[in-house]
């Protein structure tokens, strides 16, 4: 008789601008698992202007949260679509009411969270320039433009997003810690958070894989 191989739920945090997208792909990639990402899966309703999206966009219009119960419903459905894969979740659960209905539908069995110091985020987003247009993404030091100000491809201006200022970002900073605080709080206390430090994802990464031996990542 075989043995069902247990399939890994793995959830990451981190603050805004911590490089989790960056850490994010190179674990899918590596592991082979899927990366379910709230943000990119509510974008997408939003885009088909369903009637999630349509709901979802008020509120972000209003600058309001999504309420708990909102995406709560939405998240729980969106997994259980992938029951039967092994996946990283990453923009759920934000709040300790999200990690609650998630615990009791679905327990996840690690938290990757990363700790990067908020001035190292700040100084990485203040040098942070787009082309709008095709979302292409400069950083000053680590990918510059090859003409300053400019995009590499079309030669067209670059511009700073306003919620790229250090001030706005801080704020973000904030927020974040405030309300995800206590959700690591909860993770910890399941024993399950696994803390990852660094000043960069190049530095992270190796932490995370060093301990990809260890019996959370077993068999991946």
């Amino acid at each position: 008789m075989s043995v069902k191989t247990k399939l890994l739920k793995a959830l990451i945090l981190g603050a805004p601008a911590s490089g989790k997208g960056t850490i994010s792909s190179r674990i899918v990639k590596k592991y082979n698992i899927e990366h379910i990402s709230s943000g990119d899966k509510l974008r997408d309703h939003i885009e088909k202007q369903t009637e999630l999206g349509k709901e979802v966009k008020k509120y972000l219009n209003e600058g309001k949260l999504v309420p708990d119960d909102v995406i709560i419903k939405f998240m729980i459905a969106e997994l259980k679509l992938s029951s039967d894969k092994p996946w990283l979740l990453d923009g759920f659960p934000r709040t300790v009411a999200q990690a609650n209905a998630l615990w009791k539908v679905q327990p996840v069995d690690v938290v990757l969270n990363l700790e990067v110091p908020f001035e190292v985020i700040i100084e990485r987003v203040k040098n942070r320039w787009v082309h709008l247009p095709s979302g292409r993404v400069y950083n000053i030091g680590f990918n510059t433009p090859k003409v300053m100000g400019k995009d590499d491809v079309t030669g067209e201006d670059l511009i700073q997003r306003p919620d790229d200022k250090p001030e706005a970002v801080l704020k973000r900073l904030e927020i974040y810690k405030s309300v995800t605080q206590p959700v690591i709080n909860f993770y910890q206390d399941k024993d399950i958070l696994k803390n990852f430090e660094g000043r960069t994802s190049d530095e992270i990464w190796p932490k995370e894989r060093a301990r990809r031996g260890g019996e959370r990542f077993k068999g991946l």
